[in-house]
C-alpha cells in the first residue's frame, strides 16, 4: 500500500491531488519537493482550496527521503529542472506518476530514472484554475492510467490500490498511448487557442467563429500526425473530446490561458511546437499550428 507520496509542482493539479490526499491520509502522507528559494517562498502560506484554507506540507529537495509515490506536476519547461529536484526522492520501489501535458514526458523521466518506475497517466476532465494562492474547480476530472511493459502491471496494481483508498477518480486503459494522444491533441486546441484568443472554454465552443475553427483546425493536424505515428485517433475521438470540454465550467481557462493572464511563458513549445516538428520529419502541413505559435510568441516577447 502507497503510504507516502511527494509532488514536484505546486500549480493547480499538484494542489488539486495533495488536497485529495491529505483528506484521507492527513498531511503527514503528502509533501511538496522544490528547491530552498521556492521553500522560503512558500512554507508556512496559506492555500484557498475551494473556499476552504489549506496549509500543505513542504520539503527541501536536498533533505528529501525516498517515497513511495511521486507525482510529477511541472510545466513543461520545469521539468529538467524538475529531474534534479526528485532525485532524493526516489529508491528502487518508488513509483512515478508524470500528470503533465504533452507525449513525452514519461520517456523523458525514464531517460533519467528507468521505465521500471512508471505508471503512464492522463489527467482529463478538471476545469482547476489556480491563481496566487487559490485554487478553484467545479470538476476535479480523472485519471487514465496504463503501463505500456509487463514489467510496470506492479506498479499499476499498487497505485489502484491507493486510489481506491483515496477516492480518486481514474480509469485503466489497455492503450495508454493512445490516450496521451488524444489528450495531447486536446490540449493543441483549447489549451493554445484559449491563450491565442484570449478566451475560456466556453469562447473556443461557438460554432463558426474563428477561435471554433482554430481550436478543432489545430486539432485535425495532431490527428494526421497522430495516424503517422500509428496511433489510430480520428475525428470521433475529435469529437468526443469537444464534449468533453461542453462538460467544463464554459467561465474557466486551461493552465496556458492562466499563463496568459499571469504574463508566465506558456507550454507552446510542448505542443505546437512538437507538432510542427515532427510534422515536418513526415511531410505534413501544419497552418493552424504555425499560426498559434506565432501568434503566442508574439504575445510572449509583449510581457
Amino acid at each position: 500500500m502507497i503510504k507516502t507520496t511527494a509532488i514536484i509542482g505546486m500549480g493547480a493539479l499538484g494542489l488539486l491531488y495533495a488536497d485529495v490526499i491529505v483528506k484521507t491520509m492527513g498531511n503527514e502522507a503528502v509533501s511538496f519537493i522544490m528547491n530552498e528559494e521556492r521553500v522560503n517562498r512558500n512554507k508556512g502560506k496559506v492555500f484557498h482550496c475551494n473556499g476552504v484554507e489549506k496549509q500543505f506540507q513542504i520539503t527541501d529537495c536536498n533533505q528529501a527521503k525516498p517515497v513511495d509515490f511521486l507525482i510529477v506536476a511541472v510545466k513543461y519547461n520545469g521539468l529538467q529542472q524538475a529531474l534534479e529536484d526528485m532525485k532524493n526522492c526516489i529508491d528502487e520501489h518508488t513509483i512515478i506518476m508524470s500528470v503533465m501535458n504533452g507525449i513525452d514526458s514519461e520517456d523523458i523521466i525514464a531517460g533519467r530514472y528507468g521505465k521500471k518506475h512508471l505508471v503512464y497517466t492522463v489527467a482529463q476532465g478538471m476545469d482547476a484554475m489556480k491563481f496566487d494562492d487559490t485554487l478553484t474547480y467545479t470538476k476535479m476530472g480523472e485519471l487514465r492510467v496504463g503501463v505500456i511493459e509487463e514489467s510496470q502491471q506492479d506498479n499499476l496494481k499498487k497505485v489502484q490500490e491507493f486510489f481506491d483508498f483515496i477516492s480518486m477518480p481514474y480509469t485503466v486503459e489497455s492503450d495508454i498511448l493512445y490516450r496521451i494522444w488524444g489528450k495531447f491533441m486536446l490540449n493543441v486546441g483549447v489549451n493554445q487557442t484559449c491563450m491565442a484568443f484570449e478566451t475560456n472554454y466556453g469562447g473556443v465552443l461557438v460554432e463558426g467563429s474563428q477561435e471554433n475553427e482554430v481550436y478543432t483546425g489545430a486539432m485535425r493536424e495532431v490527428i494526421a500526425l497522430a495516424n503517422k505515428k500509428g496511433i489510430s485517433l480520428s475525428d470521433k475521438d475529435l469529437q468526443e473530446y469537444i464534449a468533453l470540454t461542453r462538460t467544463l465550467n464554459p467561465q474557466g481557462m486551461p493552465s496556458m490561458r492562466q499563463d496568459g493572464v499571469s504574463k508566465r511563458l506558456s507550454e507552446v513549445e510542448m505542443f505546437a511546437g512538437t507538432v510542427r516538428r515532427l510534422s515536418k520529419e513526415e511531410g505534413l502541413a501544419t497552418p493552424v499550428n504555425d499560426y498559434l505559435y506565432e501568434r503566442i510568441k508574439k504575445m510572449e516577447a509583449a510581457y
